[in-house]
């Protein structure tokens, strides 16, 4: 990734106008359904409807912040230049971080790997013969985490394009992704025949809101709390689902994209 940031600044509609208090979230969008960005630049998906709505019912402004890749979102959080960031919960973020009780959603960690080259797993420990790639800052978990550290077999990439890329060229033989991101992302990719997902699930997960320590937004973890559960008793996280993924499939389509 780019080593100079690109700040995007987006005001976003709020239900307290005038209201002159601003959080700023910071976001990496190459993860549709959840976080996108759209052919006008704009971001999309799960995870800034979520904040949009959750800011609106605290009565603040939202920001959006676009860094060159996730660890740059990690690092402005953990020193307190953005607010907030929407993540995976581990004991390393949360010495700077503070996550919310109630998650935002569930998913499912996969192997993606060629079907000309398939790979044998039945335990974490099989994938210590293989070569893998991640993107830099991914994190998956403690388990996978300290055995990527321990073998020092994934390479870490800037994009889902490089990742997908350097599977179908047989120059990595898995990539560790989101079930449901993976297999959105490859139905516009060339070649994605080639690819296909482990049946099995190397871990489930839950995205969570995660606030900056170093944030006056922390104070407010309860309010943030009872608006997640609010989205989930109104199932809106599911709704706001189909609809980024109907878009995201309708915006490649405009696109050509390959």
């Amino acid at each position: 990734m780019k080593r100079l940031a690109l700040w995007l600044a987006m005001s976003l509609p709020a239900a307290a106008s005038g209201a002159g208090e601003a959080i700023r979230y910071c976001d990496h969008p190459v993860y549709p359904p959840i976080s996108w960005t759209d052919a006008q630049g704009r971001v999309r998906g799960v995870a800034p409807e979520a904040v949009r709505d959750v800011a609106r019912t605290l009565g603040l402004d939202v920001e959006f912040v676009q860094l060159g890749n996730w660890t740059r979102c990690l690092m402005d959080a953990a020193q307190g230049r953005v607010d907030l960031v929407i993540a995976y919960r581990s004991p390393a973020r949360e010495e700077t971080l503070r996550f919310s009780r109630v998650a935002l959603l569930r998913e499912e960690v996969a192997l993606f790997f060629h079907r000309d080259r398939p790979i044998r797993v039945s335990r974490l420990e099989d994938l210590a013969r293989y070569r893998g790639g991640l993107l830099f800052g991914e994190s998956y978990g403690q388990a996978f985490d300290r055995f990527v550290e321990a073998h020092g077999n994934v390479e870490r990439v800037a994009s889902n394009e490089q990742n997908f890329g350097k599977l179908a060229r047989g120059r990595i033989d898995f990539l560790v992704h989101e079930r449901r991101t993976g297999q959105l992302f490859l139905e516009s990719l060339d070649g994605a025949g080639r690819i296909e997902a482990l049946p099995q699930t190397l871990a489930v997960d839950y995205l969570y809101f995660a606030v900056s320590r170093r944030s006056p937004l922390q104070g407010r973890m309860a309010e943030i709390d009872a608006a997640l559960q609010g989205l989930a008793e109104r199932r809106q996280v599911e709704r706001w689902l189909r609809e980024s993924t109907e878009a995201y499939r309708a915006t490649q389509a405009r696109t050509g994209a390959r």
